[in-house]
């Protein structure tokens, strides 16, 4: 989703009408595109961010982006255009992401600690080999993302920790039985 507010804010600015007051865009409220359609709704508003949910896509956008229309709060791009926008970014960013999993690729956490490096892609299936003899860890192809540092996981080290210990715990119990 971060990618998304890039082109969305650029898009949004170039023809911004009168801007909302900020009671207008409040969760709840039904955003409209330039021709008063409704484009979706707004899920969430924090730290001068609303997230207006499509149905297709939950987009992040400044409070700021929102114009003041008739009906409510209004952006001005229609949610065919924004779902398109997201679409095509997600889509670079999955290809990006697909080209840096690779064998002997180095793999981050969310939280900068080394995870280790990819030693098999099997489809959605990565594998990675952890330092020091830690073992091979298996996560889906959706938790990576190339970044400019190379991939990342979507998660941090901790909740890789907790998840393969709950596998273990389950995987012990199993074995019980």
């Amino acid at each position: 989703m971060n990618i998304a507010k890039l082109a969305i804010a650029a898009l949004a600015l170039s023809a911004a009408p009168a801007f909302a007051a900020p009671g207008d865009v409040e969760v709840g409220a039904t955003v409209y595109g330039p021709q008063g359609e409704p484009v979706g709704k707004i899920v969430s508003v924090a730290n001068g961010q609303a997230v207006l949910d499509t149905g297709k896509h939950k987009v992040p956008l400044g409070v700021d982006m929102y114009g003041k229309g008739e009906t409510g709060p209004t952006i001005t791009v229609t949610k065919v255009q924004l779902d398109t926008m997201v679409d095509q970014q997600m889509a670079a960013a999955n290809a990006k992401r697909d080209a840096a999993l690779i064998p002997g690729a180095t793999v981050m956490t969310a939280d900068g600690a080394a995870l280790g490096t990819v030693a098999e892609v099997d489809g959605d299936q990565i594998v990675i080999d952890r330092p020091d003899d830690a073992g091979k860890v298996n996560l889906l192809r959706e938790y990576f993302a190339a970044t400019d540092a190379g991939v990342t996981a979507r998660l941090t080290m901790a909740q890789i920790e907790e998840a393969l210990a709950a596998q273990g715990t389950a995987g012990a119990a199993a074995d019980a039985s």
